[in-house]
């Protein structure tokens, strides 16, 4: 018994991965934030609480009951990407 092995399909794109996609965000990419130089600078009465209640922007600084004091550095949809001092956790948010 043999198998027939069909052929390697391509992507469909014949761009080069220098080039840039129409849709790709144009300009820079945001350089990544540092906990110690985005967050731990700021003075503790420039925390708002953490709670699933609130809604947050990004940049937003926040204090979280476990993980202390973090910044929004994404958001998606009714989820935030909060920088704390052990690293970025997802957390619930009020979507709007």
């Amino acid at each position: 018994m043999s198998m027939k092995r069909s052929k390697q399909r391509s992507s469909g794109s014949s761009r080069h991965d220098d080039e840039p996609s129409f849709f790709s965000k144009r300009g820079e990419a945001e350089p990544e934030k540092s906990w110690d130089a985005d967050v731990g600078s700021h003075a503790d009465g420039d925390f708002q609480p953490y709670s699933l209640k609130s809604h947050f922007e990004k940049g937003a600084l926040v204090m979280h009951p476990k993980f202390g004091k973090g910044m929004v550095v994404a958001l998606q949809g009714g989820t935030v990407d909060v920088l704390f001092q052990d690293g970025k956790k997802k957390l619930g948010h009020a979507a709007t």
